[in-house]
């Protein structure tokens, strides 16, 4: 694996950064989210189904909105992200909501190390693999924490968007992990005004390297999609055809934008 300490340390206090624009971004309508709405989308709650009663970890959960849509519909939920001002965050909405969620601060590739049993289900969503060099160790995490005959979500933004420059107006990146990315960019997907320029760090995942290392993990993959638009309008140049579904000007319908796969131990 990479050097652990120096990415973990950049992207933390990036996401630490995050989060605190992120909170009171429209982009996370958290208006909405405390009178009652849930963050999930229609494509993980067809995956998800229902989840009422199941334990429930919720991998890379940023500060807990999905975590607590998920504790509404009567799972029994423990979050974990690696950045400490996300999860006071998560921890905040979830005493504010009268919920019952758990909160986890730990780097996904050292919980092992902090939290022990296993769930029936693993979910994990959204702009989360990009952040980590080693998908072999993360699968061997994901397989860990899942029961005997448990189930893996996860819905990711594709591959090949990650080719593209910021602007969709080239191709950049490999769609291979050849090498970490390094950034620095100012703004964030949820404010693009956002007083924020800071450094990351993230690697593109192809998806044979995806699905592969949750094979040899010992997981069998029962079902897998891909999507030609992003339910959230989190890149630039993007159209919205139809309402809730984001695409980018001038490759409308021709690229992937999300997948989702469902596996069970």
């Amino acid at each position: 694996m990479e050097d652990m300490g120096n990415y973990i340390e950049i992207n933390r206090a990036l996401w630490d950064e995050k989060t605190r624009h992120h909170i009171a971004s429209a982009f996370y309508k958290m208006d909405d989210f405390l009178a009652g709405a849930t963050s999930l989308k229609d494509i993980e709650l067809a995956l998800l189904g229902d989840v009422k009663g199941k334990s429930v970890l919720h991998l890379q959960c940023h500060f807990g909105q999905d975590s607590l849509s998920l504790a509404r519909m009567g799972a029994h939920v423990t979050g974990v992200d690696f950045s400490g001002e996300a999860i006071r965050k998560a921890e905040e909405l979830n005493s504010q909501l009268g919920l019952n969620a758990q909160f986890i601060c730990s780097d996904i590739y050292k919980l092992p190390e902090k939290l022990e049993g296993q769930f029936d289900i693993v979910y994990t969503s959204y702009g989360v693999l990009g952040w980590l060099p080693d998908m072999k160790e993360w699968a061997r995490v994901v397989s860990t924490f899942l029961k005997p005959a448990g189930t893996f979500v996860l819905v990711e933004f594709h591959p090949v968007v990650w080719m593209f420059d910021n602007d969709f107006t080239s191709i950049q990146y490999s769609y291979f992990n050849k090498e970490a990315i390094v950034e620095t960019l100012s703004g964030t997907y949820a404010n693009r005004d956002a007083a924020i320029q800071m450094t990351e760090i993230g690697w593109n995942h192809d998806l044979s390297e995806v699905m592969q290392n949750l094979l040899s993990a010992g997981l069998t993959i029962t079902s897998f999609q891909e999507f030609d638009y992003s339910p959230f309008n989190c890149f630039r140049n993007t159209a919205e055809p139809i309402p809730g579904r984001f695409q980018i000007n001038g490759l409308e319908g021709k690229i992937p934008m999300v997948y989702a796969l469902k596996a069970r131990k």
